[in-house]
């Protein structure tokens, strides 16, 4: 059985940048600031407009302020070391903080569809649309700019965490275009109804959006496999080393940013120790080129003689 030797994890580290951790906490600190700055100036726009689509936005903003939180948090936390009492380290805080997320966006998102849905029978007119559409268009602005650098983040490290706060602003820039439109119909032509329609699709689109947190939370949180392409490409990587006769019980699961791969590798039974150790290093050393972040646990089998394959095992 092999582990993560002192030269796997210099293959580890040399495949990271050296900067990974501090782009992670920046992307995270950055959202927090740049959704604080949109609650505020989202705040007085609707004061002035009284627009739902506006309301829409502003609770949206306040979703994602609150999310880009908890991931700031969660970030820190997730990026500590393993220790004595968490062996398998910190990853799976961020889905946990997901699951709050999704608990809380969906409340909120359901407290802005009873508000749109009562405008119906109580419209409200909105007004000063032109300085609502003047701070939608500042707001745009400001999360084009986040999420060109959020992108650019993920780019650099893969975070789940980072990746999953994007979702909200990408879809904040959508969001924003539906308010202005809204407003430019409710104000300049009249269509009263289309601000609580609106309103009606941004509560929608937030609960879809908290769907999408959940699950990948979930996942996380039930040690989901790894795709079948991932899988395969394990796969095609242990038996394409000289020696390696078979492999089977391959697991694999994520926490965080961390990736775990057990295997088991059928070797002939007439080598060495040391001999079937190195073929094993080898695979490790490979599997770690192109997953950088996993830990890679081998077992080698003597060919023939091997215990049949666990029957939840996917080899």
């Amino acid at each position: 059985m092999t582990h993560l030797s002192p030269t796997s994890e210099d293959t580890v580290t040399a495949n990271r940048p050296p900067n990974k951790n501090g782009l992670m906490r920046g992307a995270a600190a950055a959202a927090v600031v740049v959704a604080t700055f949109l609650i505020v100036i989202k705040a007085i726009a609707f004061a002035v407009s009284g627009s739902v689509a506006v309301l829409g936005s502003l609770v949206d903003s306040v979703l994602d302020a609150f999310a880009s939180i908890i991931n700031l948090f969660a970030i820190r936390h997730s990026l500590q070391p393993a220790d004595a009492e968490h062996r398998f380290g910190h990853g799976k805080v961020e889905a946990l903080a997901g699951l709050g997320q999704a608990a809380f966006i969906s409340g909120s998102a359901a407290i802005l569809l009873f508000e749109s849905v009562s405008r119906f029978w109580r419209p409200v007119a909105v007004e000063a649309g032109g300085f609502a559409i003047g701070v939608i268009v500042v707001a745009t602005v400001v999360t084009l700019g986040l999420v060109l650098f959020q992108r650019y983040v993920v780019q650099k490290t893969g975070s789940i965490a980072i990746r999953a706060d994007s979702l909200h602003y990408r879809g904040d820039l959508l969001m924003n275009l539906s308010v202005i439109l809204a407003l430019v119909l409710s104000t300049q032509f009249g269509w009263g109804m289309v601000d609580p329609i609106f309103g009606i699709g941004i509560a929608l689109y937030i609960l879809w959006s908290a769907v999408q947190i959940f699950r990948i939370a979930y996942d996380q949180l039930m040690d989901r496999e790894l795709p079948d392409q991932d899988r395969e490409k394990i796969k095609r990587i242990a038996l394409s080393q000289e020696g390696v006769l078979d492999m089977h019980d391959l697991r694999t699961r994520t926490s965080g940013l961390q990736l775990f791969v057990q295997m088991h590798l059928e070797l002939d039974p007439e080598l060495p120790l040391v001999e079937a150790h190195r073929i094993s290093d080898d695979v490790e050393r490979q599997i770690l080129d192109a997953f950088p972040d996993a830990e890679v646990l081998i077992h080698q089998d003597p060919a023939g003689f091997e215990d049949p394959p666990s029957p939840l095992a996917r080899s």
